[in-house]
């Protein structure tokens, strides 16, 4: 199974709705709340080169946003 970390805000919309998706489909994950977490949002912005949420790192592979087909592929789900 994939290592997947997700970079989020409390009022990120689309943050609850990638950790539900991930959630439904019993794909464990890590989440950080960037809000509150000054070291992971340094992490995020150096991964990503942005303060954009939500940010994926799957198995190394970063990805702003919720993009569910590309994620699903990752990860090995219909989208």
């Amino acid at each position: 199974m994939a290592k997947i970390t997700i970079y989020s805000t409390p009022t990120c919309h689309f943050c609850h709705m990638a950790k539900d998706w991930f959630t439904e489909n019993n794909v464990p994950f890590t989440d950080y709340n960037v809000q509150t977490d000054l070291e992971k949002r340094q992490e995020m912005t150096q991964k990503s080169g942005g303060m954009a949420v939500p940010v994926f790192d799957i198995d190394g592979e970063v990805i702003v946003g919720f993009d569910k087909e590309k994620i699903a592929a990752l990860v090995g789900l219909p989208a």
